[in-house]
């Protein structure tokens, strides 16, 4: 497969927004607005911020690229702190994407896991994703042993969308090598 997962570095950035617009358009493109999906800029300076606040503490979010043989980025796992102050759910899975003609290669299973083994190193045991509910690849969760634990909603484009949280009370089993969360 010739995928190497690792760190993101500032010279990602651009590469991760890139990935960011290229997998909106091809995953939300019937979901949300076209207009919004064809409108999407990439935001390079949005995840140069995020790459250089990793400081490695609890609080600092982090991100992970996919890398391939010939060293272009072709997904990230950007997690850290929960955002909302959920009691429970220590760590979040901010996002996970990578390009469509690369999905269903296991590079997914292998950012989840690495995105734990981040979040267990900061000191969060436990993790949520929040996904569109329309999402054709949230099931990719439920493989994982995320749990649905409840729903709230997102405005994208001036519309609201249904979302739906998954958990991990405990992202151990989803650290170790086979990665399943079972």
């Amino acid at each position: 497969m010739g995928v190497v997962l690792r760190p993101a570095r500032p010279d990602d950035a651009q590469a991760i927004a890139r990935v960011q617009v290229a997998a909106w358009r091809s995953t939300y493109r019937g979901l949300v607005p076209d207009e919004f999906l064809d409108n999407m800029e990439e935001d390079p300076e949005k995840w140069l911020n995020a790459i250089r606040r990793d400081d490695g503490t609890a609080q600092a979010s982090f991100v992970i690229v996919a890398e391939d043989a010939s060293g272009g980025v072709i997904g990230y796992a950007a997690a850290g702190r929960e955002r909302t102050g959920d009691p429970r759910y220590k760590g979040e899975l901010h996002a996970i994407y990578i390009l469509e003609e690369r999905q269903r290669q296991g590079i997914g299973k292998r950012l989840v896991r690495a995105a734990a083994q981040g979040l267990l190193k900061r000191g969060h045991s436990s993790m949520l994703v929040w996904v569109l509910a329309e999402n054709p690849f949230r099931r990719f969760y439920e493989s994982l042993g995320g749990r649905r634990l409840r729903n709230g909603t997102v405005a994208i484009a001036g519309a609201e969308f249904e979302m739906w949280a998954y958990g991990w009370d405990d992202v151990r089993r989803l650290a170790e090598a086979g990665g399943d969360g079972h």
